[in-house]
């Protein structure tokens, strides 16, 4: 099998590409990221997504689609100003601990207008709200798990379609456990910060992984040492 694989890649045509002078600071997502599966929303297939609500940054990475959650009250301003500069698709929050009923039906509704691919909804969002969503849009719910208490069944009866692994240090043993007893489910989960953590997520199952980039501050800090010429870690 390992002999096969190499004649493949031998064989594989190389793939043209191109990068201009201006864009080649970018933040590029993690090779061991694209050993998934991928995820079709809409013909379109999503294995890696930023983390992240920084226009700029979204702007310049080469991530397939942009999870656009934060921890305030969702307002349709700002998902507006993501998904319209966004030139990748965007799954909006719509609510979580705080925001739910009505008012997150209506925030899906618009972030669906808007363009959006898909509406988020974190941990704890009440099941019940998750029907009353799923009247409003055609588009993916995808619903945040952050624990194996989490009761995956109800969440799906109710009209969730992805699942968002959110567990730390816990999300591939987590997300192992889901694809057990639900094979068929799309899991987005959290790849963590290195090679290994993004890899062990891969292995356990996951069909999309969820990358949080470094800073603008982190990015600039980077930037300005090597302008300086300061190797120091400082």
């Amino acid at each position: 099998m390992a002999n096969n694989e190499n004649i493949k890649e031998a064989n594989r045509p190389e793939l043209p590409s191109f990068t201009g002078a201006l864009r080649t600071h970018s933040i590029k997502m993690p090779e061991e990221i694209y050993k998934v599966s991928g995820i079709v929303i809409n013909g379109r297939r999503i294995k890696s997504v930023i983390f992240t609500t920084d226009i700029a940054i979204i702007r310049n990475c080469n991530a397939d689609a942009v999870l656009a959650v934060y921890p305030f009250t969702p307002q349709q301003a700002i998902s507006h100003a993501i998904i319209m500069a966004a030139p990748i698709p965007v799954f909006c929050g719509i609510g979580g601990g705080t925001t739910a009923g009505m008012r997150s039906a209506h925030m899906a509704q618009d972030a669906e207008a808007q363009g959006a691919f898909g509406v988020v909804v974190n941990a704890p969002f009440p099941v019940d709200n998750i029907s009353t969503v799923k009247e409003f849009i055609d588009i993916p719910i995808i619903a945040t798990v952050v624990s194996e208490n989490a009761d995956i069944q109800a969440i799906l009866d109710a009209g969730a379609s992805i699942l968002n692994v959110s567990a730390a240090a816990k999300t591939p043993e987590l997300v192992k456990k889901i694809k057990e007893k639900f094979p068929g489910v799309p899991v987005i989960a959290t790849g963590g910060p290195t090679p290994e953590s993004i890899k062990a997520t891969v292995d356990a199952g996951a069909n999309c992984i969820s990358y949080t980039p470094p800073s603008t501050a982190e990015l600039f800090t980077e930037m300005m040492k090597k302008y300086r010429g300061d190797n120091s870690n400082d």
